[in-house]
């Protein structure tokens, strides 16, 4: 790959990468109740499921996919779903105390819960589908070049979950009080909720 495609390449992608999604929210949040390393340990939940889809898309199966209304539409619907749900969650929740003990329990869960939420996204793929091949050549090594700006992507996407975090760790300080935690849960479930409802109705290009 030729070095001016890639630096190209990264700062679009990082644009993508520093988009206020479900998931950079969900980091920040984890990061204001769990700690900064808490909540980069669960974004590898999200790296895992952006690994999957990079490799779907560089074999074709995400073309196929993309070509299923009835499979598009299914995942579609688990995410929105369950996007609802953490949404739902949070609104009912009184608090969100900075947890000091049974961290390890809850780390995996936590994992789960990033992992879930970026697999039932079917935006990430068609960000996939329609966004990396623009720099790849055909007339190279497509493996070769599909592994290379992927794992540019997910570098530049720790870096994301990274910053996210530490502006949550900069909200702790400011939401310690029930009532603010309380405000900060309800205003994050809003825009979780209006996700959730963006890509239940979304359309398919």
């Amino acid at each position: 790959m030729e070095l001016w495609t890639l630096l190209m390449f990264v700062p679009a992608c990082f644009a993508l990468n520093m988009t206020p999604g479900p998931n950079n929210l969900l980091a920040m949040n984890n990061a204001r109740c769990y700690g900064f390393s808490s909540a980069l340990l669960a974004g590898l939940g999200r790296i895992a499921a952006f690994s999957v889809m990079i490799a779907l898309t560089a074999s074709g199966l995400a073309f196929i996919l993309y070509a299923s209304e009835t499979l598009f539409f299914a995942i579609k619907l688990f995410g929105a779903l369950y996007l609802f749900w953490i949404a739902l969650s949070l609104w009912r929740s009184t608090a969100s105390p900075i947890y000091s003990s049974n961290l390890a329990c809850s780390q995996f869960s936590l994992l789960r819960q990033e992992f879930l939420l970026a697999s039932g996204n079917p935006k990430a793929i068609l960000i996939f589908t329609a966004f990396l091949p623009q720099f790849v050549d055909s007339s190279a090594n497509v493996e070769k070049q599909f592994f290379a700006l992927g794992t540019t992507f997910l570098v530049l996407e720790i870096l994301s979950i990274s910053l996210y975090a530490l502006f949550g760790l900069y909200l702790r300080h400011w939401f310690r009080k029930p009532e603010m935690a309380r405000l900060f849960n309800r205003t994050c479930a809003v825009f979780l909720m209006i996700s959730s409802g963006n890509l239940l109705f979304s359309r398919q290009p």
